[in-house]
């Protein structure tokens, strides 16, 4: 109850006192402070725990201790469900030094005792006010920073959410970010998977309640993977379809951004399509895709949505599973069709994928010194550079922005705006020849 951040979408003042008497003092004093005398309820500590388990607590919060038979562990059964920052209030029957210090101890900022009288109410509810108005050490004089990441793939086994998943354990633990990873495939979803994890409920109790979504929500529905890191996913039955509006998703990421400094975003291509204002605040979208035909042509149709609609987000193209001197299409051929160069490249290494699965590890966790891993570094390093105007720095270039094509796709000097087909951006003709000179090397 002393915690030092504050959350929104909560009620100001909230009060549950036993006997009327003290309600008829209450109502007035905090219908002139310009709160809803509707939320002085009837009833004592015990209905305010069990009220409070299944709404956000208020920001200033009188509890009455009078039907209490053990104040001290009523007051810390009342701290498991109150949120942090809220400022606590206590008024009783038994007028005892020591029970006054071991209430304060617990976190209570004031005891008054009863009868109460307007005056002494009005002073407790004002410097309460006071108190929670005041600036916290959280706070600070500068806002914290947050960067918020999506990884969405072009097609479904293209590595994406083992990008995510790797991304996420380097946030927390080579950084030590507070990071949050958010699994948004709700059926098939394996980031607790290779978190070595059980998936637990909270995302599907989330989709069901979006209005019960607050910062205590967050703090229990989240599994810890480590001191910095706290995933949210699902495994929902597949007999149950997915029914929501996408407001949860979107009161998930505001109540991270008020508990994290880096939001990892497992964002299958379908959420996209059926929820595109889940990028709305997102700083960073990582397309993943692998050097196939297939691969290339839905990375030009993302490439132009997120052109189209997340303008604000920087975009990176990510390779992964990179074959050494065989693929569908080369490197240059694929940037060519895309129209921008590709930012990281990452190296397909069977071995090193089953050791991760074998150990129950994300892939750059259970091996660090492969050099598909010291991709995924440098990628999460340029990611943790993220200025405050989108722009990504290139681990590589000492400091210098990872440069792209232009922001209006026109990389060669072609006409501006001029469309092209698929099978225009590739050159048919350099490729097969570069087949015939490379034995086993599909055109």
């Amino acid at each position: 109850m002393s915690a030092t951040w504050k959350t929104a979408n909560r009620d100001m003042f909230a009060a549950f006192m036993c006997d009327d008497a003290a309600l008829d003092v209450l109502r007035p004093v905090t219908a002139d402070m310009g709160w809803q005398p509707e939320k002085c309820n009837k009833g004592g500590l015990r209905n305010a725990i069990q009220s409070l388990s299944i709404a956000a607590s208020p920001a200033i919060l009188m509890v009455d201790l009078s039907e209490s038979g053990d104040p001290l562990s009523d007051i810390n059964a009342l701290a498991e469900v109150c949120e942090p920052g809220t400022v606590v209030i206590a008024v009783g029957q038994v007028n005892d030094v020591r029970l006054y210090r071991d209430l304060l101890a617990s976190g209570i900022q004031d005891y008054l005792l009863k009868p109460l009288t307007p005056g002494q109410v009005r002073d407790a509810l004002v410097q309460a006010q006071a108190i929670f108005a005041s600036p916290k050490s959280a706070d600070g004089a500068t806002v914290k920073r947050h960067v918020s990441t999506a990884v969405v793939g072009t097609r479904g086994g293209v590595g994406a959410s083992t990008i995510a998943t790797s991304l996420a354990w380097l946030f927390s633990s080579d950084h030590r970010l507070p990071t949050a990873l958010l699994d948004l495939d709700v059926h098939f979803g394996t980031g607790a998977l290779t978190l070595d994890l059980e998936p637990g409920r909270g995302l599907t109790d989330a989709i069901d309640n979006p209005s019960r979504i607050d910062g205590l929500f967050i703090e229990r529905a989240m599994i810890r993977a480590n001191d910095n890191l706290a995933i949210l996913s699902a495994e929902a039955p597949i007999s149950a379809p997915l029914m929501t509006d996408g407001s949860a998703f979107v009161q998930l990421e505001e109540e991270f951004r008020h508990a994290f400094e880096m939001t990892m975003i497992d964002l299958p291509r379908n959420m996209l399509i059926n929820f595109p204002h889940l990028l709305a605040d997102v700083n960073v979208v990582v397309v993943a895709t692998e050097l196939t035909l297939a691969g290339a042509r839905d990375a030009i149709r993302l490439l132009s949505w997120l052109k189209s609609n997340a303008k604000h987000a920087e975009t990176i193209v990510v390779a992964n599973k990179v074959h050494s001197g065989i693929g569908e299409i080369s490197r240059s051929d694929f940037e060519a069709s895309i129209e921008r160069k590709i930012n990281y490249t990452i190296p397909y290494d069977v071995k090193a994928a089953a050791n991760a699965a074998k150990l129950g590890q994300t892939f750059v966790a259970a091996n660090r010194a492969s050099k598909a891993g010291a991709a995924l570094r440098d990628l999460g390093t340029a990611i943790i550079a993220t200025g405050s105007d989108g722009e990504v720095v290139d681990a590589k270039a000492k400091g210098k922005p990872a440069k792209a094509a232009d922001k209006g796709g026109n990389k060669n000097g072609g006409a501006p705006g001029a469309k092209t087909s698929l099978l225009g951006k590739f050159d048919i003709k350099k490729m097969l020849s570069s087949g015939k000179a490379k034995a086993g090397n599909p055109a």
